[in-house]
């Protein structure tokens, strides 16, 4: 037998042993993953774990596993073994350590449908990059100058659109108001315009699609709003070509402020701009909407509400000013108190999609580098351990307290 012979008849026993040991030493390693059911292959418990389930409640799947195994255990969803934390502690921990230990891992069909350099899909330093950019053009000078006055400003466009005794929907008068505010705040479009309406169309398709499942196939959401993305996507870009063809840009807007002071490529603005007016537009409108649902229920605080805008709003009638000021803004402590409600019961944004990019131990449970770790903000929120009577409507809560969960 030659060396080589000898060499090529050796080598497959002896990965094979190395792949053994190392297979042992990772689970000799991992002995201390939290409790669970790992479900089906592949699909896991993803379809229990996303049935539809009331705001307000948790839900089934994680009261009973919950029940069964704790406020931390594995899973498989979203086709990835999964860490799944109802814990508050470890939830921090987690947005604690973003970029250390935890990272963005949102399913592959959101990226392709908010585009590769979402900010919800990129991580390390394009995400930090992205990030900065956004918080630098959201200054507090920009917020106290510019764009409280514009949020009143659509505020009374869309209550002064409707009728004496006449019936709305909340939920699409909330989307009609953020929706234009983004526009204008974005790219200057103007409400009622018809190329403001001819995008918000196209936006509409957009959003059936992201909440939907990623079949691309004919006739699907999926496959409409990527047709719808690729609309919008080139609206804007014409929007970038005038911008650069001016003398002096505009950089009262997002559009004309990234232009000026960023490096970002074309299709990163692209993508920035996109997933910005999707982040935006979304959560804002599902709060104000739910804000009203929980306010129709609880009088006491619709009469405090509008004791306290009656009081800022005759101050400044008597020294002659009529805009809102940051100073107003400041003294609007019980609203406040009724948004830090609604998010907390209303929890408009329910769980996280993290990854852990390091071995990480928590409370003697093992969460393995690789695996996915869902971060269930709604079941601390409605934790009874942590909140008195989680499922009330209760502003007054946050006059005596402040939570960081």
């Amino acid at each position: 037998m030659s060396d080589l012979e000898f060499f090529l008849f050796l080598v497959p026993p002896i990965l094979a042993v190395l792949i053994i040991l190392n297979l042992f030493k990772r689970k000799h390693k991992f002995q201390n993953l939290p409790p669970g059911d790992m479900g089906w292959p592949f699909l896991g418990e993803t379809i229990g774990y996303l049935r539809p389930y009331s705001v307000t409640t948790i839900g089934d799947f994680m009261q009973d596993h919950i029940s069964r195994y704790g406020k931390i255990f594995k899973s498989n969803l979203f086709g990835e073994p999964t860490i799944v934390s109802a814990d508050a502690g470890l939830n921090r921990y987690i947005l604690q350590n973003e970029g250390r230990l935890f990272e963005c891992n949102y399913p592959r069909s959101i990226g392709g449908i908010l585009g590769k350099w979402s900010m919800l899909v990129q991580v390390g330093q394009m995400h930090r990059d992205m990030r900065m950019i956004s918080l630098n053009f959201l200054s507090n000078a920009r917020l106290r100058n510019q764009l409280l006055s514009e949020v009143e400003k659509h505020t009374v466009l869309v209550l002064g659109s409707w009728k004496q005794d006449s019936v709305v929907c909340a939920q699409d008068e909330a989307k009609k108001f953020t929706f234009n505010f983004m526009a204008e705040h974005i790219m200057s479009l103007q409400p009622g315009n018809p190329e403001t309406e001819k995008l918000k169309k196209e936006y509409i398709t957009f959003m059936k699609g992201v909440v939907s499942a990623p079949l691309n196939f004919p006739g699907t959401a999926y496959r409409k709003a990527l047709q719808s993305r690729s609309t919008i996507l080139g609206f804007i870009e014409r929007k970038m070509e005038e911008r650069r063809n001016e003398m002096n840009g505009n950089e009262n807007d997002l559009l004309g402020w990234v232009l000026k002071n960023s490096n970002l490529s074309k299709e990163q603005i692209l993508d920035l701009l996109l997933s910005l007016l999707f982040a935006g537009h979304e959560t804002s409108s599902v709060a104000i909407a739910l804000s009203i649902f929980f306010l129709e229920s609880c009088p006491a605080a619709v009469q405090q509400l509008t004791e306290e805008h009656l009081e800022i709003s005759r101050a400044k009638k008597q020294s002659g000013e009529t805009e809102l000021n940051w100073d107003d803004y400041k003294k609007m402590e019980f609203t406040q108190c009724v948004i830090n409600e609604t998010l907390r019961l209303g929890n408009v944004v329910r769980f996280l999609h993290r990854k852990a990019v390091k071995d990480v131990r928590y409370k003697g449970y093992d969460i393995p580098c690789g695996w996915k770790v869902l971060p269930v903000i709604s079941a601390a929120h409605l934790d009874p351990s942590l909140f008195d009577r989680p499922h009330d409507f209760d502003p007054w809560r946050w006059q005596v307290s402040q939570f960081c969960i």
